[in-house]
C-alpha cells in the first residue's frame, strides 16, 4: 500500500531497488538454507520460466537440453523455444522413491546435450533432492562440461521432515549454474512479476547482465517491493505456512489410504503438490472423470508428461474441510 501511495509504480530499474532485492534474498537464504550468497549477483527478472530461457540463452551452449519429467508443464516446451531438443530424464512411475537417473543424465550428455533444467525441489514429485543426490548431478555435469539451470522456485516450501539444500550450495557447481528463485510461490505474489536470477560466478553474472535491455526489461517495480517484504519479514508466516502444509499432506495421505486405496502417491517432501497414480482405476485421464463425474478439477497427468496415463496432479493448499470434500469426490468419480 505504501508502494502504490508514494507511486512506485513506474519502470523498473537495476539501481537502489535491485540491490535492495539482492541484499533481502541474500539475507533470506542465509537464515533459511545456510546459503551464503552474494547480493550483487542478485538478478531481477520477470518469472522463474522467463529467468529459465533467458539462463540458456545467455549462457548455455547450443545443443540439447535436459529435463526431468514428470515435469512442470510451461517449461516442457522451454528447450524448443531456446532452438533446442529436450531429452528426458524420466522418472519411472512404478520406482518405489522418485530419484533422479544419473546413469541416464550421463547417457543424455554422451548424447550430445549440453545443459539441464533442474527443478528442484521438484515440481510435481515434491522431492526435496538430498546432498548426495545434487553432487551426483554435480559430478555427472563436471564430466561433461555441461550447465546446470536450477529452478528453485519452490525452495522455501520443504516440508517437515524435509530440508532444502541449494544447488550453488554444493561444493564444485558455481562455475555451471544459474539458479532462479522467486517468493511467488511461497507468499502468492506471482501475479506482481518479480523472480531473481542468482549466481556465484562472476562471469556468469556478467553474461547475464550483458544481454540488451528489451531481453530483460519486464520485471515489476511493485514485485520487487513484494518480494523484498517476503523476504524480510515473512519468515514467521513461512513457518506456520510450513507446519499447516505438513499437515495437510499428511491428511491427504490418510484421505487416499481411506477412500482410495488403490492409489499411489510418494508422500510430497516439499510444494503443496501431489503427483498421484491412479492407474488402478482404469482411466486413461482421471482428472477429466473427476471433474465429469465428480466437478472437482485436478490437474491431468498428460500435462506433465505427454502420453503418461492414469496420472493426477493434486493442490493441496487449501482447508482440511475442502481437501476432504475433493478426494470424496475423487473417490466418487473414478472408483465408484
Amino acid at each position: 500500500m505504501a508502494a502504490v501511495t508514494t507511486g512506485v509504480t513506474g519502470y523498473p530499474s537495476l539501481g537502489a531497488g535491485g540491490a535492495r532485492l539482492g541484499a533481502s534474498y541474500a539475507g533470506f537464504a542465509a537464515r533459511q538454507f545456510g546459503h551464503d550468497v552474494d547480493a550483487t549477483q542478485v538478478l531481477p527478472v520477470v518469472d522463474v520460466t522467463a529467468g529459465v530461457r533467458l539462463a540458456l540463452d545467455a549462457v548455455c551452449e547450443p545443443g540439447p537440453m535436459v529435463m526431468p519429467v514428470p515435469g512442470y508443464r510451461p517449461q516442457l516446451e522451454v528447450a524448443q523455444v531456446t532452438g533446442r531438443e529436450r531429452f528426458d530424464l524420466t522418472l519411472d512411475p512404478d520406482a518405489e522413491h522418485a530419484e533422479l537417473d544419473l546413469d541416464l543424465l550421463d547417457h543424455h550428455f554422451s548424447r550430445g546435450a549440453r545443459s539441464l533444467l533442474l527443478t528442484q525441489p521438484h515440481n510435481p514429485w515434491g522431492r526435496a533432492f538430498t546432498r548426495t543426490e545434487l553432487e551426483g548431478v554435480r559430478d555427472v555435469v563436471l564430466r561433461h562440461g555441461a550447465t546446470v539451470v536450477s529452478d528453485e522456485i519452490h525452495a522455501p516450501l520443504a516440508l517437515p521432515g524435509a530440508t532444502h539444500l541449494p544447488y550453488l550450495a554444493v561444493e564444485g557447481t558455481a562455475a555451471h549454474t544459474v539458479a532462479l528463485v522467486a517468493a511467488s510461490k511461497a507468499f502468492n505474489t506471482a501475479g506482481l512479476r518479480c523472480a531473481q536470477l542468482v549466481t556465484a560466478d562472476r562471469s556468469l553474472h556478467e553474461r547475464l547482465t550483458a544481454v540488451p535491455d528489451a531481453r530483460n526489461d519486464s520485471w515489476s517495480t511493485l514485485g520487487v517491493v513484494a518480494a523484498v517484504a517476503a523476504y524480510e519479514e515473512g519468515d514467521a508466516w513461512l513457518d506456520a505456512l510450513r507446519t499447516r502444509l505438513g499437515e495437510q499432506r499428511d491428511l491427504l495421505v490418510d484421505l487416499l489410504a481411506t477412500h482410495l486405496p488403490q492409489a499411489r502417491m510418494r508422500r510430497p517432501e516439499a510444494t503443496y503438490l501431489a503427483w498421484v497414480d491412479l492407474r488402478a482405476y482404469g482411466h486413461d485421464d482421471p482428472a477429466a472423470v473427476a471433474l465429469a463425474r465428480g466437478r472437482v478439477k485436478l490437474a491431468p497427468g498428460h500435462d506433465y508428461q505427454p502420453g503418461l496415463a492414469g496420472h493426477v496432479r493434486l493442490n493441496f493448499a487449501t482447508s482440511p474441510a475442502r481437501l476432504r470434500e475433493v478426494v470424496r469426490r475423487l473417490a466418487g468419480a473414478v472408483a465408484p
